[in-house]
């Protein structure tokens, strides 16, 4: 779940970024939404990992 957080969030920052012109706010974004990816990528790496081993 927290994946899709991060990521929505920094779809967010990244649109408030974009519309403001704030550079920071807009990688800040980017920083969240590719935490959220990587979260994401862990999380299916752990179940695969799980699914192996039985």
């Amino acid at each position: 779940m927290g994946e899709i957080i991060d990521k929505t969030k920094g779809k967010i920052k990244q649109a408030a970024g974009d519309l403001t012109g704030n550079k920071k706010l807009k990688r800040e974004g980017q920083r969240d939404e590719l935490k959220g990816q990587v979260k994401g990528v862990v999380k299916d790496v752990k179940r695969a990992v799980k699914g192996a081993v039985k």
